[in-house]
């Protein structure tokens, strides 16, 4: 494996930033997360525009273009000879000093991962899978704006490990007013009588870039689709249930707190969806070059 860092291909046990770069000290930094199919670059620009989104509103001046970036990118699934993958895109604040001042940080490291990522088996996507919501809440939009995908996830991971010491794999975060925002790294929509729903951003929910492709696909497909406020409540009386993601893509749910979603197996719906979906990427993306 080769990874791109600042202009330079190094290989995996040679790949290195140091310990003074605010990201590793700090998780001062931004990343996306892309996926590479059939060797076109899915959403790329929505990608990128969003990471420029993430750099202003944390005050990281962008050394790189947009196109600079793209190009970045896609010399780096040429250099691996990759088809189909993930891609971690990371802007690090850079080596700095010790100390919460990032005044000393005068280089910012551009680092790009591609490598193969598959967080559910192939099991969980035809039989479903089973969640549970978990203490750990969503940090506060005023405090942290979602948008902002940052380097620093502990939120995420602790609700993901109390998620995992009960025997599930994935879990519901809710925010400071108890209403849902999302799983620890992927969006939810359920689906009630007949229509699509899905929690707002201002809940705490990121507004990913798999979540819109839904919602696109929703819209063609005339199902009525909603951002709204979401409760337990009504998570635990939906018909049907799925999480959406950059590397989870569409996964049915069929069990929310112990409770079954629908019948317990995945729904028309989602399953309609999920079919769309593998369509919508079929039909477009950035091609390598």
């Amino acid at each position: 494996m080769k990874i791109y860092i600042n202009g330079k291909f190094f290989d995996k046990s040679e790949a290195k930033i140091s310990v003074m770069d605010h990201g590793f000290l700090y998780g001062d930094g931004i990343f996306e997360g892309i996926r590479l199919y059939n060797k076109r670059l899915f959403k790329l620009d929505e990608h990128l525009e969003r990471l420029e989104y993430s750099a202003k509103s944390i005050l990281l001046d962008l050394k790189w273009t947009r196109d600079q970036i793209s190009t970045a990118v896609q010399k780096t699934c040429l250099v691996n000879q990759l088809s189909n993958a993930y891609i971690r895109l990371i802007i690090t604040r850079g080596e700095g000093y010790l100390g919460l001042s990032p005044k000393g940080c005068k280089s910012p490291k551009l680092i790009i991962i591609a490598s193969q990522i598959k967080l559910y088996s192939d099991k969980l996507y035809s039989k479903g899978l089973k969640i549970i919501t978990v203490p750990t809440r969503r940090i506060n939009s005023a405090a942290l704006p979602p948008m902002v995908k940052s380097l620093n996830y502990l939120n995420n991971i602790l609700a993901k490990i109390e998620a995992v010491h009960l025997g599930y794999e994935e879990a519901i975060m809710l925010n400071d007013q108890g209403c849902v925002a999302e799983c620890t790294g992927d969006n939810i929509f359920i689906i009630h009588k007949g229509r699509l729903l899905t929690p707002l951003a201002s809940a705490g929910a990121l507004a990913g870039i798999t979540r819109q492709a839904v919602i696109e696909i929703a819209d063609s497909l005339n199902i009525p689709i909603s951002e709204t406020t979401l409760t337990r409540y009504d998570l635990w009386n939906a018909e049907e249930c799925f999480l959406t993601g950059t590397a989870a893509e569409i996964i049915p749910v069929v069990e929310v707190d112990g409770r079954e979603v629908g019948q317990g197996v995945p729904g028309k719906f989602t399953g309609k969806l999920r079919k769309a979906f593998k369509q919508y990427i079929a039909a477009g993306g950035t091609p390598l070059k």
